[in-house]
């Protein structure tokens, strides 16, 4: 179904309750055709919370580095590697936050807490190498015409020699993957310097959920015939998503990187909102909701409940997402 024809649908919808709601829908999301920029150029500030507390200050600091890189950038990495998880261990032995290989940080490990010793398993040697190891792949390719940061990731991925070999991101499919991903992901970890887009699927995303109102909430749910067709918050904002074509990952707190994210006086309905109990870590976010408007959501809120519109200004709130279909495709299928 197409954006125009769903407009079409969800206005013509019936019932007073449901009506105010839709035309602050309306209204807000035709205003945003003049109103909306893309994300452009500009700084590369981390977004309030992308990166918990802990990382902030040695992102922040490290992905200053050098001018190929940057903290949303680098924060990108971290999250695509290990979600920000310092204990993780891939199958192919690549270890911490950054997954690293053992012959790799053996060469590129660095001490970056100045204590002494240089430990995997520690972010503030961690998160330092990793920065270090991207800057010094982009002084191999620094000659190499291009866009510097594209020929860094590139060589990440595919060794300097491949990119100097191909003057710039040489023609493998999982290494323009790679670079496309990263530069992806690096817009949900950075606060945007003006407005974003407004998501093409927003409607369709809408009217899926508007559809859903009254149904009980089960936890885990997935709309499923088995399940009688309940939701949880991350349930319902993923098949509403998916009933527009765009796969989101389960659980409410990666559903944040899946696009930008607008401040709260430029939310559009679609947007996600997000809520936590802890308002300095993304990964802390335990819930999610559709805005459609006029300070409203749209959410499955807790067992006993059933979907239902809730405002969004409570202390909890947390911030919101753009969904693009390129974030989407970007997150990791685990992390």
């Amino acid at each position: 179904m197409t954006v125009r024809k769903t407009w079409v649908v969800v206005t013509a919808v019936a019932g007073a309750g449901l009506a105010f709601v839709m035309l602050l829908v309306v209204g807000v999301y035709v205003a945003s055709g003049n109103l909306a920029g893309g994300v452009g150029g500009g700084t590369r500030a981390l977004a309030k919370g992308a990166v918990p507390a802990a990382y902030q200050t040695l992102v922040q600091k490290w992905g200053n580095l050098c001018s190929a890189l940057n903290p949303a950038l680098l924060a990108a990495q971290l999250y695509q590697e290990s979600g920000f998880n310092p204990s993780a261990k891939s199958p192919a032995a690549a270890q911490g936050i950054a997954q690293f290989i053992p012959g790799t940080w053996a060469t590129h490990g660095i001490d970056g807490d100045g204590d002494g010793d240089r430990d995997v398993w520690d972010p503030n040697d961690a998160i330092p190498s990793a920065a270090s190891y991207d800057c010094q792949l982009a002084s191999y390719v620094k000659d190499v015409p291009g866009d510097a940061t594209h020929n860094m990731l590139a060589a990440y991925n595919a060794g300097a020699y491949a990119v100097i070999k191909y003057g710039g991101v040489p023609p493998y499919k999982e290494t323009r993957n790679y670079v496309k991903t990263i530069t992806t992901l690096e817009d949900s970890f950075a606060a945007p310097v003006s407005r974003v887009d407004p998501s093409k699927q927003a409607a369709g995303a809408i009217y899926y959920a508007q559809k859903k109102l009254g149904t009980p909430y089960l936890w885990g749910g997935n709309g499923t015939a088995d399940q009688g067709g309940r939701f949880d918050c991350s349930g319902l904002t993923k098949a509403s998503y998916e009933s527009v074509g765009i796969t989101l990952p389960r659980v409410a707190n990666d559903q944040y990187n899946a696009g930008p994210h607008p401040k709260r006086d430029e939310l559009l309905p679609g947007d996600l909102v997000f809520f936590s109990d802890d308002l300095t870590n993304s990964r802390a976010i335990r819930h999610v909701g559709i805005y459609v408007g006029g300070g409203y959501m749209i959410d499955a809120p807790r067992t006993g409940a059933v979907i239902r519109f809730d405002p969004i200004d409570t202390p909890d709130y947390f911030g919101a997402t753009r969904v693009t279909e390129d974030g989407a495709k970007a997150l990791p299928t685990t992390v």
